[in-house]
């Protein structure tokens, strides 16, 4: 019996070990995008610390004490916006929730179509028609509300899992990346790893530089919107789109329904308001969004435009925050590649 060479046999196990890599990758899918989460949350939090570090009288030199004063600041104010919201919303909310088993059951029999026909002064064909409609797709529908429950419990796990793993990469992100290092690399590739880590660092930097500056424009716009319509806590619920800004689809959406709510209940223009926050939507997403991002990262517009795309078709919501970092990441480790292999083949000629 004869083996196969040993140039084959590495192939063989260099192909067997990234199948393995990407079958690990596949399962754990959930578990590494909350991680890559926490670390933009730690790259987002960690530019107040600093702040706080330098400016404190007492423990400059320890930063847990001024993590925690920076997420004793971040919990203020969202209690300040729940403070805020929270007599026009609660009630609503509650009814919501209460209503929703009878709510749905009423979709899927179709019998909302009737409702909603009476209260519009459809005809009895009209509301039949509707009717039959919803039946006929009453498995569909409770799929995709199966669907959207699944996705609400990840998401809400996320939410709760990603400021305490934030908090460990706030504390010992520094260690931790040294560690990483030291793992990956030898003595003699340790000061090219270490050169890397250093342009990972400053590309991330840019990209969070870059969402801050996207949340502050929607709170400004969002804000000026609501005072120039009559809203009421037009401040607090442009500081909720700023924030929600990070959110990716999810964040606007959510701060479109918590405004729109808001105005219903309190008679304000909530249509014209809507209207607004989809217009400012289109303008973001394809005007002012590319050109920032692009400016932070070094990357045509119409660049970051294709990515995110292709990023959503890919992986969804999750694709398409993570993308225009995973492509400039790539990027940084191709340019030290290069680097490196220019330097080689200048020292060997």
């Amino acid at each position: 019996m004869s083996f196969p060479e040993r140039g084959t046999l590495n192939v063989l196990i260099t192909t067997l070990l990234f199948v393995l890599a990407l079958a690990v990758v596949y399962v754990a899918r959930t578990v590494i995008v909350i991680f890559a989460f926490s670390i933009l949350f730690a790259y987002l939090i960690d530019p107040i610390v600093r702040f706080l570090q330098s400016h404190s009288l007492f423990f400059k030199n320890l930063r847990g004490p001024h993590v925690a004063e920076a997420y004793l600041a971040l919990l203020i104010v969202l209690g300040l916006i729940i403070h805020n919201l929270a007599p026009q919303l609660v009630p609503r909310v509650g009814r919501l929730i209460r209503d929703s088993p009878a709510v749905m059951e009423s979709v899927y029999s179709g019998d909302i179509a009737v409702d909603i026909g009476n209260r519009n002064g459809w005809d009895e064909a009209q509301s039949l028609r509707a009717k039959a409609f919803l039946q006929q797709r009453a498995a569909r529908i409770r799929g995709l509300v199966k669907s959207i429950r699944q996705f609400a419990s990840v998401a809400f796990g996320g939410i709760v899992l990603i400021p305490i793993l934030g908090l460990f990469f706030l504390s010992g992100g520094e260690k931790l990346a040294n560690g990483v290092i030291e793992l990956v690399s030898t003595r003699e590739t340790y000061a090219e790893a270490r050169a890397l880590a250093v342009d990972l660092n400053d590309m991330l930097r840019h990209y969070i530089r870059a969402k801050v500056t996207l949340a502050l424009l929607s709170l400004v716009y969002c804000s000026v919107a609501m005072l120039f319509l009559g809203y009421p806590h037009a401040l607090a619920l442009g500081l909720m789109a700023g924030v929600l800004e990070f959110i990716p689809v999810a964040g606007w959406m959510t701060a479109l329904f918590t405004i729109a709510t808001v105005g219903m209940l309190t008679h304000s223009h909530w249509i014209w308001m809507a209207l607004l926050l989809g217009l400012w939507r289109m303008v973001m997403d394809y005007g002012i969004s590319p050109r920032v991002v692009g400016h932070e990262m070094e990357m045509h517009p119409l660049l970051a435009i294709f990515t995110v795309m292709v990023g959503g078709a890919v992986g969804g919501i999750v694709g398409i925050y993570l993308s225009v970092p995973l492509v400039a990441a790539l990027r940084v480790v191709w340019r030290r590649f290069a680097s490196t292999s220019q330097h080689a083949e200048a020292t060997s000629g």
